[in-house]
């Protein structure tokens, strides 16, 4: 089963590859037509191209251990050397490039709004938990449909297709992990349980906020603001302040000492 990176190099030592292709026969039937060694016509070991893949080691994208090269061939080319293997990685780095179109540091260390000591609110805080209110109820899905469906479409070409959503997932996992479990937990203890759809909108609007690029997003063509659909959570968040919706009121969450724990600074109808 090809994986990504997936890429075939000549005896020339010219490698082809893109973003979204795992396949090493779509690659080859992509590029044939520019590379007479690319045709699959001589048996091997006088095979004039060889399929090769790199991988993390531990299988994780978003925190490889090690990348690991692989000759994906039964029988080796009479032309390889390990110095084919260079021009390999160098293209690794090419398609990083690529796929990697979002903000990767902050993924792997995402923001815990409670532990960001919280402001006292003001008349700014609760304009921009309107905007953000009003932007919740545009959304004809779950704010985190609409961010996976939205990444999944965007760059399907590049960090979707490439690595079958590993990428993506990896995302998701770490804010989750990390920060979702937590604020949830600290929300729950403060408001109680039924407001985890609001706490689970506001972790989908951070994850969405970390991919860079995207022009269109899902189930958001009733929402008039320009750029991120989400940026009002996401202003809130970084401010160390969750709002969450119990009812028909809203209340905003923030711990005043940074500590992770967080207590109610603010409720009331929007």
């Amino acid at each position: 089963m090809c994986q990504a990176f997936s890429a075939l190099i000549t005896k020339e030592k010219k490698v082809y590859w893109e973003a979204g292709l795992d396949s090493h026969s779509d690659i080859q039937s992509k590029f044939v037509k520019d590379d007479d060694n690319l045709k699959d016509d001589k048996m091997p070991p006088d095979n004039t191209f060889a399929r090769i893949e790199i991988t993390p080691k531990n299988g994780d994208h978003l925190n490889p251990d090690e990348w690991v090269f692989k000759l994906d061939e039964n029988i080796k080319p009479k032309w390889w050397r390990k110095a084919c293997e260079k021009p390999c990685f160098n293209s690794l780095e090419d398609w990083k490039k690529k796929v990697y179109t979002f903000n990767i540091e902050e993924a792997k260390n995402p923001i815990n709004p409670f532990k960001i000591k919280a402001p006292k609110i003001t008349k700014k805080h609760l304009t921009i938990v309107r905007k953000w209110a009003s932007v919740r109820d545009s959304v004809g899905d779950s704010v985190g449909v609409s961010v996976w469906a939205s990444v999944g479409v965007s760059v399907g070409d590049s960090v979707w297709a490439s690595v079958g959503a590993s990428v993506g997932a990896s995302v998701r996992d770490s804010v989750g992990d990390s920060v979702g479990v937590s604020v949830g937990d600290s929300v729950g203890d403060s408001v109680g349980v039924s407001v985890g759809d609001s706490v689970g909108d506001s972790v989908g609007a951070y994850n969405g906020s970390l991919f860079t690029g995207i022009k269109k997003w899902k189930y958001c063509e009733n929402i008039k603001e320009k750029g991120y659909p989400f940026q009002s959570c996401v202003d809130l968040w970084k401010k160390g302040l969750i709002a969450v919706k119990k009812e028909d009121e809203w209340i905003l969450l923030g711990s005043p000492k940074g500590d992770g724990k967080c207590e109610i600074l603010w409720k009331g109808k929007i």
